[in-house]
């Protein structure tokens, strides 16, 4: 009995000792894991970097325009006739004062030419009455008839030679015609259209600035055009028109630039980008774009910079700064405030360092910044 007694009492005890073992255990497991954290060190993130460097740059404002020609209309018949001769072909360069088109005037000529020979009865008559007159032998009233009989003569000989004037339809200025849309032998009406002329050289851009822009906008101000249908090719101009008010939706002003066009290579319609040149160059701080983390609260960039632990040796941490920009041209913006000559910064991923974490600069890796970038083709 007593033999059972003490195997009961021996087998709690037991386990509580192999539990008590077993939390013991444990329990300095999990305290060695909380030192190892509080020692732990993360490796050094690897990142590319860039210094803030200074640029000199031509302050200026962007805006996107469209290409308007400084002369432009559709030519129509002004009367019904047959066309008998077309003096263009579609796309092509003209004169003004080319024949583009001649209606049939065989009707008008004949009858000119009737009108013709009546006007010159008409003046022999008017002076046989002047030469009478002198001598008395007729009345007033007869060489007053005789003027009026000239008169009238030389009134249809003029309505004739307009009229086949206006069957001679003539380019009323220099420049490239449209698509043509008669054909030899039609008969048009008045109003119907023959093809659109526009003058090329110069041309006019037209485009928006923000209200603002008022203060330092005048006529005779240097912009610059470029269009994405020619890379890398740019076109000087100058501020022609600003508009005399400010459109009350948009707050914006509408401003005309003359742009030169000799090569004829900007056509009316075409839309572009247009840098309005403010004020002489400045100097500029500017980091890649891929610096900058923006976000509502403010953009920042993660700054460079060294820091030494205990034992003296020298760690490179990103260290978070918020920064006021300016202008982005290409792959670079500008610094306005935040940011100092020589800093270095990180120009690629940012976006996964925290402020303090050491990184590793890995500029083999690191993209070129461009301040006019193009695209290359693999």
């Amino acid at each position: 009995m007593k033999t059972r007694t003490k195997v009961w009492i021996g087998v709690p005890v037991g386990l509580l000792v192999v539990v008590g073992a077993l939390v013991g255990v444990k329990a300095g497991q999990i305290m060695k894991m909380i030192n190892a954290g509080k020692t732990f060190v993360p490796p050094p993130e690897s990142v590319t970097t860039a210094p803030v460097e200074t640029l000199e740059w031509q302050p200026t404002r962007g805006a996107i325009g469209t290409l308007v020609a400084v002369h432009g209309v559709t030519l129509g018949a002004e009367l019904t006739g047959q066309v008998r001769f077309i003096g263009f072909d579609s796309g092509t360069f003209v004169r003004q004062g080319d024949v583009l088109v001649r209606l049939d005037t065989s009707v008008e000529e004949a009858q000119l030419a009737a009108a013709e020979a009546d006007a010159a009865l008409a003046k022999i008559s008017l002076e046989r009455a002047r030469t009478l007159r002198q001598g008395e032998a007729n009345s007033p009233a007869e060489l007053d008839a005789a003027e009026a009989r000239y008169k009238q003569a030389q009134a249809n000989v003029a309505n004739l030679q307009a009229t086949i004037a206006k069957k001679i339809i003539r380019a009323p200025f220099d420049g490239r015609i449209a698509i043509r849309q008669v054909e030899l032998g039609q008969v048009v009406s008045p109003g119907t259209p023959i093809a659109t002329i526009q003058s090329v050289s110069p041309i006019y851009v037209e485009f928006s600035l923000p209200q603002q822009a008022l203060a330092d906008l005048k006529v005779g101000q240097r912009v610059q055009l470029r269009t994405d249908v020619f890379p890398g090719a740019t076109w000087d101009g100058a501020v022609s028109a600003v508009n005399s008010e400010v459109d009350v939706a948009t707050r914006n002003v509408r401003v005309r630039a003359t742009v030169p066009n000799a090569d004829g290579r900007l056509r009316p319609g075409m839309f572009a980008n247009v840098d309005v040149v403010t004020s002489d160059k400045q100097q500029v701080l500017v980091i890649p774009a891929t610096s900058v983390i923006f976000a509502p609260y403010g953009d920042s960039v993660f700054v460079v910079d060294q820091k030494k632990d205990e034992s003296g040796k020298a760690t490179t941490v990103a260290r978070q700064r918020f920064v006021r920009l300016g202008e982005r041209r290409g792959d670079l913006v500008a610094v306005e405030s935040g940011l100092k000559p020589g800093e270095v910064v990180v120009s690629s991923g940012a976006f996964k360092l925290r402020n303090g974490l050491a990184v590793v600069a890995r500029n083999d890796l690191a993209p070129n910044a461009e301040l006019a970038p193009k695209p290359t083709e693999n």
